[in-house]
């Protein structure tokens, strides 16, 4: 293998994977970035993939390269990241040995890094173009911002490690909803496009939502595909495609955790809320977080209590002419769910002292959050 590539393109390249590969031991060659080289039909063409998998997430991107050999080889993803980060923006030239070690020249810079044959590393999925759709990159970006936050962290919940997405029937729009059994959040939105694949829903894991994510983020293209298909997912944009396995297990019923009847109701401002809790929280207990609601007419009042430290406590002024109430939350679940809805004022709706809080943005019906009160 022999090409040229411009730095700045080797860089982008090297890294987007860097949190794709495996950093622990399990198999040392998942620490390893599958270098490959193609020649164009043109003297000066071809195309450099560079890819990288820990079996559960892997992605692949193509960039432009000068092929003067075609080839594959393995190496360090994270060592040669590091190398190419620090050249000059000038072309770097690779060449890879009889032994499998990558040469790297750029300008009077010389490197050699041991490499092992690409024959040795798993291979990567492929997927048909005719089984994806498109979506807007920044209405994806936007869903998952609003959900991710909520996914469970606890490995032994596997099926709540993840986003669920399935196609709500009366509406035709995409849901996106995710849960940890604290809090809840999920996302309505119209793609106008068909998602057949989600008619039973797949839930995405973690990594692969968080990888996502970044995928969108990227400007170079405004629309992104994505597809299921059986236990696997996937994600184009432009010469970066995406694969993730899915979480195969049944998502909870999570409707049944939404308070459908609210008894108490009332339109606050999201920064003015958010600065308060923060304060409060400051000297709320360190395992519980625990933060005291009270409402009471025209007044919202927080508070929290610790022995070893204090207490704090602050009032808000509220429209609110609703029963009195008591009721307890993780402060750094409501400062999640606040954040995420990512609007100036919200519906903050109640059942009772015993039931989960309704978030509403006053801009948005079709996205939702639930936080589960505690006993103080």
């Amino acid at each position: 293998m022999k090409l040229s590539i411009a730095q700045n393109e080797l860089q982008k390249g090297l890294a987007r994977i860097q949190s794709i590969v495996e950093k622990r031991n399990t198999m040392p060659i998942l620490a390893n970035a599958l270098i490959e080289a193609t020649k164009g039909k043109g003297k000066n063409s071809g195309a450099l993939s560079l890819a990288a998998t820990d079996l559960e997430v892997g992605i692949r991107g193509t960039h432009p390269a000068t092929v003067e050999t075609a080839g594959a080889v393995t190496a360090s993803a994270k060592k040669l990241f590091e190398i190419v980060r620090e050249l000059p923006e000038e072309p770097v030239e690779i060449s890879v040995t009889s032994n499998s070690y990558l040469e790297i020249r750029c300008a009077r810079a010389q490197f050699s890094l041991a490499g092992s044959s690409a024959a040795e590393y798993p291979t990567l999925p492929t997927f048909s173009a005719d089984n994806t759709a498109t979506v807007p990159s920044l209405l994806l970006g936007e869903m998952i911002e609003k959900t991710m936050y909520a996914a469970c962290t606890d490995e032994t919940r596997y099926n709540l490690n993840g986003v669920y997405l399935e196609i709500l029937e009366d509406s035709a729009k995409l849901r996106m909803v995710a849960t940890d059994g604290h809090r809840l959040s999920y996302v309505d939105r119209a793609l106008g496009t068909d998602l057949s694949g989600l008619s039973n829903g797949v839930i995405i894991p973690r990594k692969g939502l968080a990888e996502l994510k970044r995928l969108v983020d990227e400007d170079d293209a405004d629309e992104v595909a994505i597809g299921f298909d059986g236990n696997s997912g996937v994600a184009c944009k432009g010469d970066v495609t995406l694969f993730m396995r899915l979480i195969e297990g049944e998502f909870p019923k999570y409707q049944q955790v939404i308070p459908n009847e609210i008894k108490s109701q009332l339109v606050i401002e999201v920064a003015g809320l958010t600065q308060a809790l923060r304060r409060v929280a400051l000297l709320s207990a360190e395992r519980s977080r625990a933060v005291k609601f009270e409402l009471t007419e025209g007044r919202l009042c927080l508070s929290s209590n610790n022995p070893d430290l204090g207490e704090a406590r602050e009032e808000l002024d509220v429209d609110y002419a609703g029963e009195e109430l008591s009721i307890a939350f993780n402060a750094r679940y409501m400062l999640d769910a606040l954040n995420a809805v990512r609007a100036k004022e919200v519906h903050l709706g109640f059942q009772d002292s015993m039931s989960p809080a309704r978030i509403v943005p006053t801009d948005d019906d079709d996205s939702l959050a639930v936080v589960m009160p505690m006993r103080v």
